[in-house]
């Protein structure tokens, strides 16, 4: 049938959307993933390079704020290409795909620990799967629910809670900003004020609150769709860039007196008061604060046309961050086994250093391995057969 009236099926689909990348997201997401991956080794002196033990925030901020801008980055585009139903089908199926990722993740995770620690309690306990040995059938089906969670496995049923209530936030954003991201202030203050969060199993709410979480995601895909071009004039102003950097100084002098307790003596009670507790799980405001801090400085230092990008010392770390979801999980793999080594093989600094150093270089490899295998293509093509040649066929 020719013409607008032809079926459904047989109508060409709609041209693909192009995006541009901004490399810095991957150089910045690369960056945190190697960063969340020292961080989970246990006592490892390497990680001391990471930005936890120098301020409020960490990696697991600079994550989340990525994942929301390079989110409204792409599927902002498509919902003005194509409109919002397109989008929302693409955010859920990424959310799906975050979903099957953590449940992969899960049983791996779980296997490799009772491969390498056998029937030993403490590492079940550190991981927090004496109720999975317990009651195997029960976690199981919690584990499905994103209700039961090993220890270090909670950012990704994070994102996949922030990718599902997404759509709505991206309608919004790309219609009034200001009501997008007063939306977002008002559910976090919400969730503050009346101790909304999801319940976990067996007991507790989960660690990353996603009413809280989602006001970094949601200022991310603010800052994608126009905000940081309306913020860009304020942020680099030196007057900002003063106070961005007096708030580090700050942040780093009473992330010291945990590191030294002798200098606990030196903050003021009333100053103590006002602090604690910085609530990671709530996205503290100080947290918070801190990472808009370390942002207006990148902002300040790495433009978009910065010629190091183009670098072949930092295309690693760019390839990291284009395959965050594959590259997170192992790293959550990883950083088990180099506890397990740091432990049961040699508990010394050279170990620490090393298994570091072939973590970082397999998350890399992999990284590298990936992209390759993307560029090469397929090596074959399925396409319908033509409908004119199966009628002349049959006549």
């Amino acid at each position: 049938m020719a013409g607008p009236f032809r079926p459904w099926r047989d109508q060409m689909p709609p041209a693909p959307v192009r995006i541009v990348r901004d490399l810095r997201l991957d150089l910045f997401r690369g960056l945190a993933l190697l960063l969340i991956f020292l961080d989970h080794i246990p006592s490892n002196v390497v990680s001391w390079v990471t930005v936890r033990n120098y301020g409020f925030s960490d990696a697991t901020e600079i994550f989340i704020f990525i994942s929301g801008y390079a989110n409204a980055y792409v599927y902002g585009a498509v919902i003005r290409r194509r409109g919002l139903i397109d989008a929302a089908v693409w955010i859920l199926n990424r959310a799906w795909q975050i979903y099957l990722a953590q449940i992969f993740l899960f049983v791996v995770y779980i296997a490799e620990i009772a491969y390498l620690a056998g029937s030993s309690a403490y590492y079940t306990e550190e991981a927090n799967l004496q109720i999975f040995l317990q009651q195997p059938d029960v976690a199981m089906l919690e584990a499905l629910l994103l209700k039961f969670r090993p220890v270090n496995l909670d950012i990704l049923p994070l994102y996949v809670m922030l990718m599902l209530g997404f759509p709505p936030f991206l309608w919004l954003l790309t219609r009034n900003p200001t009501a997008g991201l007063a939306a977002s202030v008002a559910l976090y203050a919400l969730a503050r004020s009346l101790d909304w969060n999801l319940p976990a199993y067996p007991t507790g709410s989960w660690y990353f609150n996603p009413f809280a979480w989602q006001l970094l995601f949601v200022f991310g895909a603010w800052c994608a769709l126009g905000g940081a071009v309306r913020l860009q004039r304020f942020a680099r102003s030196p007057a900002v860039l003063t106070l961005a950097a007096a708030y580090l100084v700050f942040a780093f002098l009473i992330v010291m007196t945990w590191h030294f307790p002798q200098l606990a003596r030196l903050v003021p009670g009333w100053m103590a008061k006002l602090l604690y507790p910085i609530d990671k799980s709530n996205l503290d405001l100080l947290r918070f604060a801190h990472f808009l801090a370390l942002a207006a400085l990148v902002v300040r230092f790495v433009p978009r046309d910065w010629r190091m990008l183009a670098s072949p010392v930092l295309r690693p770390l760019i390839r990291v961050g284009q395959h965050s979801l594959e590259i997170f999980g192992l790293g959550i793999v990883l950083a088990f086994a180099g506890h397990f080594a740091t432990v049961d093989i040699a508990a010394g600094v050279a170990m620490q250093a090393l298994v570091s150093a072939l973590g970082i270089a397999a998350m890399i490899g992999v990284a590298l391995l990936i992209s390759w295998y993307d560029s090469i293509g397929m090596p074959f093509e399925i396409v319908d057969e033509d409908p004119d040649v199966r009628r002349a066929d049959r006549a």
